[in-house]
């Protein structure tokens, strides 16, 4: 899962050095406003990649290879579609914030879709893998 945009991290880092304790509750400037968007992607790829993990375990060979491809397409539609979502900004200061706010939104989203498919009754035919 950690494919993503990673230059929007980089982006909210170069115009100042990186405050590792930027109160996001109170983010005042750019800068902070697009480190705390970095850090609201960062804990939803994090979150994501352990209800992943979880999920996992839960299948059988087949079904993780067949996870494992979807997941990776899904990694290229969300950086992809946020990509095109964000292309108004780019080159603009607030680029970072919008870039790494779509990817934290879609992640979450994913995450979601994950935790209902690993919600699924034993047994039932709808489920994939079991």
């Amino acid at each position: 899962m950690k494919k993503s945009h990673a230059g929007a991290l980089v982006l909210a880092c170069l115009s100042a050095p990186c405050l590792a304790n930027t109160d996001c509750g109170n983010a005042q400037t750019q800068l902070e406003m697009n480190q705390c968007a970095a850090k609201e992607h960062e804990a939803a790829d994090k979150e994501l990649n352990a209800i992943y993990a979880a999920y996992r375990k839960s299948l059988d060979a087949k079904s993780k290879a067949a996870l494992a491809k979807a997941q990776n397409a899904w990694i290229k539609f969300r950086d992809l579609s946020c990509a095109f979502e964000t292309m108004g900004p780019i080159g603009g200061s607030i680029y970072p914030m919008e870039s790494g706010l779509c990817l934290a939104q879609k992640t979450r989203a994913r995450s979601e879709e994950i935790k209902k498919l690993s919600a699924c009754e034993e047994g039932d035919l709808s489920c994939p893998g079991r």
